[in-house]
């Protein structure tokens, strides 16, 4: 069920970069350990990997069949995310991904709460929804048989690589708080990065027959 390194290997880079690139998921958890510590915000971090997890398990539920049952219209499905993963690129470039914490600090919460917080954040965002939908499956090969097993791998993967992340993140939120803020350079040099490993993952997808 694992993919091969031809696959692993560039999987894994695209995934420190989404890991690295300011979001929602970022900022919260950023904002939740600065204002209420570190414990808070490795709760809220936890609860973003959670619903990660359930985006995989459903994705893997609902494209292994399609992969097994219907290769050509799976191989219509990664061109749309080509499409799609080329929009990110450009959106990256155009807008950025400027990192905005919260402006007040709330008020204590469990970390029950922090991590419920988190987990709904993840869950009710729909660009990760479309985001899983079009990402895993270009690493899954048309009519594999161990297609839902991969996808699992893949998702159990990606949180593994993005909590090697994020972890150094939290316990130096502070510090990671200001990088962001006032080094706009390195914004920008993230935002590029992002667009061109995801350029580069559609036009793949659009020269693979």
């Amino acid at each position: 069920m694992l993919p091969d390194p031809d696959t692993l290997v560039p999987f894994v880079i695209a995934v420190v970069v989404i890991a690295l690139t300011p979001g929602p998921d970022m900022a919260f958890f950023l904002g939740r350990a600065i204002n209420q510590g570190r414990a808070a915000g490795l709760a809220a971090m936890a609860g973003a990997s959670a619903g990660i997890l359930v985006h995989t398990t459903l994705v893997a539920l609902g494209l292994s069949a399609l992969i097994l049952t219907a290769p050509t219209l799976f191989l219509a499905l990664k061109l749309a995310g080509a499409a799609y993963l080329g929009w990110l690129a450009v959106q990256a470039v155009r807008h950025g991904s400027a990192l905005t914490l919260p402006a007040k600090a709330p008020a204590h919460v469990s970390l029950g709460a922090n991590f419920a917080s988190g987990m709904a954040i993840n869950l009710l965002n729909p660009k990760i929804v479309l985001f899983f939908m079009t990402f895993l499956p270009q690493f899954v090969q048309p009519g594999n048989p161990d297609a839902s097993g991969q996808l699992v791998v893949l998702g159990l993967l990606f949180i593994a690589v993005a909590l090697c992340i994020t972890i150094p993140m939290i316990l130096a939120a502070d510090q990671v708080a200001v990088l962001f803020r006032d080094s706009p350079r390195l914004s920008r040099a993230l935002d590029w990065l992002f667009a061109s490993v995801f350029a580069a993952f559609a036009v793949h997808l659009l020269r693979t027959r």
